[in-house]
């Protein structure tokens, strides 16, 4: 593979402002090649706007579990985030996500999935307990690896920022959530994903010389104005995520 160098951004949620952000540090940063893991709309911010501005952008788009949601789900099993978002998409955004998919290929050494390789709903470097969130041990992330043979493995879906390497040598990135610091969820059991602050985040993955390295960004956004729109809309709990990073 030759050297190039890439921002991976994953669970966009509508935001923005925090993608906007994103944008210009990428910007400033350079890269050759920009991709987005999904989890792009779903919520109580701007879906159409965040839509229009995706669709706007020569980058690899994936579909994440909220993406397979708002174009499966009947009306009675959405929850409120997809809910609103299906409000608010027109024929075109709609068939702008029936075009994409929850794994590819970026090249034989990069693989991109939403969750893991098989799942778009299945942690990959966090585990699910009763009431609580470990970091997923070596086996377990070289099970969800399956066949992958990648050098490296870019997923989302958990908003966690992680980078772990597995025993076989490759890399697993997780950037991290653009839009949505913590959020909490009832499957496969109840649980909360916090990170503590109202950063937006994404990822830098570089290749030289046949190496992969990693580097995780966190940036400062005008978060008070998307917690703002949160509450006008009536999501305390989204609210609460944006100004802080923390659910409780």
């Amino acid at each position: 593979m030759k050297d190039i160098r890439i921002a991976v951004l994953a669970d966009i949620h509508g935001n923005l402002a925090a993608l906007e952000t994103v944008v210009r540090d990428i910007g400033r940063r350079g890269v050759d090649a920009t991709v987005n893991l999904g989890d792009s709309l779903s919520g109580p911010l701007l879906p159409q706007e965040t839509a229009q501005f995706l669709m706007a952008q020569d980058w690899v788009h994936l579909a994440g579990n909220h993406e397979r949601q708002l174009l499966t789900q009947e009306p009675s099993e959405r929850g409120p985030s997809d809910d609103y978002a299906h409000s608010t998409l027109s024929a075109e955004e709609f068939a702008w996500l029936a075009r994409l998919r929850p794994v590819a290929a970026f090249s034989d050494d990069l693989l991109l999935c939403h969750g893991t390789p098989a799942s778009d709903t299945e942690y990959f470097l966090e585990t699910v307990e009763q009431w609580c969130v470990r970091a997923a041990t070596a086996q377990e992330v070289e099970c969800r690896l399956g066949d992958a043979t990648a050098g490296l493995v870019a997923c989302g879906h958990t908003h966690v920022a992680r980078v772990v390497r597995s025993s076989a040598g490759r890399l697993i990135v997780n950037p991290g959530s653009v839009g949505l610091p913590a959020y909490d969820d009832i499957h496969p059991v109840p649980h909360v994903i916090e990170t503590g602050s109202p950063d937006a985040r994404y990822a830098i993955v570089e290749n030289r010389a046949g190496v992969w390295t990693v580097s995780l960004i966190s940036l400062p956004y005008d978060h008070t104005s998307m917690a703002a729109l949160a509450r006008q809309r009536h999501r305390a709990d989204w609210e609460r995520a944006l100004l802080s990073g923390y659910m409780t």
